[in-house]
């Protein structure tokens, strides 16, 4: 077992014995102190077993990058047992190093049978008759999965598919403040019209950018272009589509989370890069009941406020954050604030003077929209030639906007100006 496994594994065991001794009390009972110091002992370990995973994590980072560029760290990801490669990577592997004319027959029947075009070639000045060759339904899938690795909105936000790109306009409505009435006999009732709003969702072409690939990495048999192509697709498009989606302008990109979210609660004075217990419980009741028992409610936040957020306490002198164990395990526990999920996501402010640093609501009612299909592109013109390259580059159109026109879905946590 390697030491960053020996780690996971011992941070696992002492979150439970976190969770299981600040279970014994109600929330209305007191910690014995004894037990108390005994809770915060764990905790403090926990935190020392992260810091040594980061350690670890980061030396494994720093080893790759020692091995070469970002070419070298993917075709690392990438390098596994060509036996163990699906039917579809080594179809794509063959049309990569050769077009249509390295596919076998069974392969060009499988490509001539499909029907979305997720990967076609680029004409070109040295091949002008390059065929396309179809990607199956799950590479869209697993470059998502990817995607989400690189922030919170996709894991958080609602994910839609629509066939065109056309404006796509939200009716929206608040009626949280509308009540009946008591009426009498023989009485004309008042007239109390709903209000509606609209938030439209317009879609923008994002890309990958190019991705050349020499040509002696593709020739290498050990080498799955399948997950290579994956890696570096979910990374870039993963990260720019995160940062719009999250602090986006709404202006000529989309209208990010935080843009599109009111105030919930602003620090007292003193508190520029921090918060406490009960400006998160006000952060919390900020976001009206109707909408906090909403799938998906939750705070999100970047990882450094976490940082700060683990070292609170209630007023019972237990910590208000309860670490999880074996996360992504049938039957395991993720990290939880005031019973609440936590999605982390590094483009959200760092706390410090004025910035908007936690966020907290529904977040399914952030709505991402794509259109059609992720489609790659395969270049062999000059420009990549003569550097003995092959040029990729994607192209998804997708957009993001939340939907919410009472401002009382989503609020965020400002820290305080001085």
């Amino acid at each position: 077992m390697s030491k960053l496994a020996q780690l996971r594994e011992h941070r696992n065991a002492k979150a439970q014995e976190a969770n299981a001794l600040s279970n014994k009390y109600p929330a209305d009972q007191r910690m014995p102190s004894s037990e108390a110091s005994q809770l915060d002992t764990i905790l403090a370990e926990i935190e020392a077993i992260d810091g040594d995973i980061q350690r670890e994590t980061r030396l494994a980072t720093l080893a790759a990058e020692q091995t070469g560029n970002l070419l070298n760290r993917a075709r690392e990801v990438a390098t596994r047992d060509p036996s163990a490669h699906s039917d579809n990577a080594r179809a794509l592997k063959a049309y990569f190093r050769g077009g249509l004319q390295a596919l076998d027959a069974e392969q060009l029947s499988a490509h001539n049978a499909r029907v979305t075009p997720d990967i076609r070639a680029a004409m070109s000045t040295t091949t002008t008759t390059e065929g396309g060759f179809t990607v199956a339904t799950e590479y869209n899938r697993t470059i998502e999965q990817a995607m989400k690795a690189y922030g919170g909105m996709l894991q958080a936000a609602d994910i839609m598919n629509t066939g065109s790109g056309a404006t796509m306009n939200f009716p929206t409505g608040d009626a949280t403040g509308e009540v009946g009435a008591i009426v009498g006999q023989n009485t004309t009732v008042s007239r109390a019209d709903t209000a509606f709003g609209n938030v439209s969702m317009d879609v923008y072409k994002y890309t990958s950018n190019d991705i050349a690939i020499p040509w002696e990495l593709i020739q290498d048999s050990f080498i799955d272009i399948e997950a290579y192509i994956q890696e570096i697709l979910g990374m870039r498009l993963g990260r720019i589509l995160n940062t719009h989606c999250t602090v986006g302008t709404g202006t000529g990109q989309p209208r990010g989370l935080i843009t599109a979210a009111s105030s919930g609660k602003v620090g007292t004075t003193g508190q520029t890069t921090s918060v406490i217990y009960d400006d998160l419980i006000d952060l919390e009741h900020s976001v009206d009941p109707a909408y906090r028992s909403l799938p998906g409610v939750g705070f999100m936040m970047n990882d450094s406020s976490l940082k700060v957020i683990r070292k609170l306490k209630d007023s019972q002198g237990r910590p208000i954050f309860v670490p999880g164990y074996e996360q992504g395990n049938p039957g395991g526990a993720p990290d939880r604030l005031l019973n609440r999920p936590i999605f982390i996501n590094q483009d959200m402010a760092t706390m410090a003077a004025n910035a908007k640093s936690i966020a907290f609501g529904a977040f399914k009612k952030y709505k991402i929209r794509r259109v059609m299909d992720l489609t790659i592109f395969r270049m062999t013109d000059s420009a990549f030639t003569r550097n003995g390259q092959i040029g990729f580059v994607a192209f998804q159109r997708m957009g993001g906007n939340l939907v919410d026109v009472s401002g009382s879905t989503v609020k965020y946590y400002a820290n305080s100006a001085t």
